[in-house]
């Protein structure tokens, strides 16, 4: 028997039933369906489930496995991602968000942040006027990686070599894994009493034993096995070799892009991670461009193709753009677009003004990072990077539309309340309408 329909038993008021019917999912649907072949196989997971999943996971900062559960177990999530009725089971594994995600791509989750843009203007959250001024800024999108010691990374490639010789059941001459975990112990305790002449000595010694095991490795592994793990003993062969002056060194073995940036924090002198641009609407903090910059550009370089993304999700150029300091040397020509730097002298009282509302950017950054995914990003590799930055933003959006929503069912309920209070105070002054009153204060 079939019960009662979802529409029917929640409440229309709550905000994602009413954001989703702000979200133009028949968009979403055109756009992807092409991804699809729809004369083979198994039938193809709904479009709008997933994009709904996606949109979930980074409004409330859920991971794979936790929008899945908390989709189970929330009516409004199930009607938000398309369910006519109510479901007890998992809608996928957890798995397939990762899949589709390598199927849309970098320009599928540039589409998801595009169709947030357009749900902001039909909600009224922003206007077509808050595309001419922007702020511009960069930030660390850091990767989930430990903060790489030598000794750490060291550890790493031993335990890494141990894992190729028991996949490939090679007898190796000495394995030294005791070895390698109490000297590994020994130099963090070395290190807490500063005691860094000694920690040295022992760091020494954990480098030349990963390197014992490591050409043990190579010397018994066919051709076949080589060529399976090329790519870890490479990184491996390159981690032993760097210097402390070393270019682009390596700081992770199963996340090679990770770069070390510093960005002038005094609690955080460097970060792993990536470097991101984003540009927000200047009065709302909208997010209306974001992407990854591997190689960790300089500031002022990521400010050409940041307009370009921009216009490309908008539709329009910004005319003002507002930026720190850190985009001296920019490049921009003023015809195209105005860029008001931090510290510009000779200016207007308006555009002073609006110059010191740059700073508002920082707290959207925050936002994105405390209740958002841009704090830690687990997608792997250079296009996760490009992937994750782009649904932080969709997210980022998503939050600002259901306040609003959330602003105006309150300004509602003020109005409601303030006439039915106007009614009762007339029909106190009035004797003709007893009736009425009684009945309008059970109501209340």
């Amino acid at each position: 028997m079939i019960g009662w329909s979802l529409e029917m038993v929640l409440d229309p008021s709550q905000e994602l039933y009413r954001l989703a019917s702000v979200i133009d999912w028949t968009a979403l649907e055109a756009e992807f369906c092409k991804l699809y072949c729809p004369d083979n196989g198994r039938p193809g997971v709904p479009i709008r489930l997933m994009a709904g999943l996606h949109f979930l996971k980074h409004v409330y900062a859920l991971s794979d496995e936790e929008v899945v559960r908390h989709w189970v177990q929330n009516p409004y999530d199930q009607y938000f991602c398309g369910e006519e009725y109510f479901q007890h089971r998992l809608p996928i594994n957890p798995s397939q968000m990762t899949k589709w995600r390598k199927r849309i791509g970098e320009a599928g989750c540039e589409k998801l942040l595009q169709i947030t843009i357009e749900a902001g203007k039909r909600t009224k959250t922003i206007t077509e006027r808050s595309f001419e001024k922007v702020i511009v800024d960069t930030t660390v999108q850091p990767k989930a990686v430990a903060h790489p010691t030598d000794a750490r990374l060291y550890r790493k490639v031993h335990a890494a070599m141990i894992r190729i010789a028991k996949s490939e059941r090679l007898e190796l001459r000495q394995s030294f894994t005791r070895t390698v975990r109490n000297e590994f112990s020994q130099h963090a305790r070395y290190a807490k009493a500063k005691q860094f002449k000694r920690a040295r000595k022992v760091q020494k010694h954990l480098k030349t034993l990963a390197g014992r095991v490591l050409r043990d490795v190579e010397r018994k592994l066919s051709d076949e096995g080589y060529a399976r793990h090329r790519g870890t003993l490479l990184l491996s062969e390159l981690l032993l070799t760097q210097k402390r002056k070393t270019k682009n060194k390596l700081y992770s073995l199963h996340a090679p892009e990770v770069e070390c940036i510093a960005k002038g924090k005094a609690h955080r002198p460097y970060e792993f991670g990536v470097k991101v641009s984003l540009a927000v609407t200047h009065k709302e903090g909208f997010v209306v461009g974001i992407q990854s910059c591997p190689d960790s550009p300089y500031d002022g370089h990521t400010l050409d193709g940041q307009l370009d993304q921009v216009e490309r999700l908008t539709g329009t150029l910004p005319r003002m753009a507002f930026v720190d300091k850190g985009y001296r040397g920019h490049g921009i020509p003023e015809e195209r677009s105005r860029v008001f730097i931090s510290g510009t002298s000779k200016l207007g009282d308006t555009l002073k003004r609006q110059l010191r509302r740059r700073s508002a950017v920082e707290p959207e950054i925050g936002h994105m990072k405390s209740d958002g995914l841009l704090g830690r990003n687990f997608l792997k590799g250079v296009q996760g990077d490009a992937m994750n930055a782009l649904l932080c933003g969709a997210g980022h959006n998503l939050r600002k539309i259901l306040a609003r929503i959330r602003a105006l069912l309150c300004l509602l309920l003020d109005d409601a309340k303030a006439a039915l209070n106007d009614l009762i105070a007339h029909l106190e002054r009035s004797n003709a309408y007893r009736p009425a009153l009684m009945a309008a204060r059970i109501g209340m």
